[in-house]
């Protein structure tokens, strides 16, 4: 089955097509361009390329997987409209995956710089979430979530990592506040990878599973509110 792959939730917009079959998941095309202002232009044209790639159409496609964040409110907003108007207009299944468990995975994306963790090896997944934090979680060394998700700053989630005894960070949040981090930082995956998101949703997409609603993971309030209340302008 084709499943088309989105993820918005960090300024890398990724669209990206995957194989899934009873045998595995193979990633047959990948679009990834990064700029946080632009998400809204870009993701677009990168499923169409994405399609391109491959000679498809979206009618070809059998499921949708999108990144669910955690990530900044408009920017993830656009990945997941996306997929759940793609999802209602094909009339497929859509599917969503934490984000961060993009990165938290043994073998995330396929990236030869990515190491597979040692057993009892805890990883830090870590992105940039604006006004000097990040969003964080913890895997274990089968790409398990055992804490977070969360939004904290970086010295806080420091001394969280040291009572989890982690010992390596991914990310590009990892990599922005690696000094206050201090921990070792892996080169990739920098953002969440498709491949292991797509992984992520296979059981669900081989059981025939039913579609979702893609809830994003805000994790804190949008940076413009409504307001709450007018002043008198007469006095």
């Amino acid at each position: 089955m084709l499943v088309l792959v989105v993820d918005s939730s960090t300024p890398a917009v990724t669209a990206a097509l995957a194989e899934v079959s009873a045998d595995g998941v193979v990633l047959r095309a990948s679009r990834c361009t990064v700029d946080a202002r632009a998400h809204g232009e870009l993701l677009a044209p990168q499923v169409d390329a994405a399609l391109a790639d491959v000679g498809a159409r979206p009618a070809d496609l059998g499921a949708i997987v999108a990144g669910l964040g955690p990530g900044p409110f408009t920017g993830l907003r656009v990945g997941l409209v996306t997929a759940a108007t793609m999802g209602q207009v094909l009339g497929v299944p859509t599917y969503g995956v934490c984000s961060l468990d993009g990165l938290g995975q043994p073998t995330a994306a396929g990236h030869p710089a990515a190491s597979h963790p040692a057993a009892g090896e805890l990883v830090l997944a870590a992105s940039d979430a604006r006004r000097r934090e990040v969003y964080w979680a913890v895997y274990d060394g089968a790409g398990r979530r055992v804490a977070g998700p969360d939004v904290a700053a970086p010295t806080l989630v420091a001394e969280r990592a040291r009572d989890l005894a982690v010992t390596v960070a991914v990310g590009d949040g990892a990599q922005r506040y690696a000094d206050v981090l201090g921990l070792p930082v892996r080169a990739e995956p920098r953002y969440p990878d498709p491949l292991a998101l797509a992984r992520l949703a296979a059981g669900r997409i081989r059981a025939g599973a039913p579609g979702e609603a893609l809830t994003p993971l805000y994790l804190r309030r949008p940076d413009a509110v409504a307001a709450t209340g007018h002043k008198p302008v007469l006095r």
